[in-house]
């Protein structure tokens, strides 16, 4: 059975996430606070982030940079900026 949370990102009632998928205080709150289409949304951003970036996972400061372009795109309505990156217009 699914749950359902008030997704601070969409603004609306969502499914929720299945599990927490990232530790801690901020873990917690993702997980209580932010749907799967949401989340969906930020891991498909955090991929081309990683990408355009090179960043490496491996590195402390790179990982504190993704968890506050997460922070800003999940919980404060901050878009994610990529170098070079055009969104198709909608028809």
């Amino acid at each position: 059975m699914s749950r359902t949370v008030f997704c601070q990102k969409l603004q609306k009632d969502a499914e929720g996430l299945s599990f927490q998928l990232y530790p801690g205080e901020l873990g917690e709150k993702i997980f209580n606070n932010i749907s799967k289409e949401a989340w969906q949304q930020w891991q498909h951003k955090q991929t081309m982030l990683i990408n355009e970036k090179h960043l490496n996972m491996m590195d402390n400061e790179h990982r504190l940079f993704l968890e506050e372009q997460m922070t800003g795109f999940l919980f404060e309505n901050k878009e994610v900026e990529i170098e070079g990156y055009k969104p198709q217009e909608k028809k």
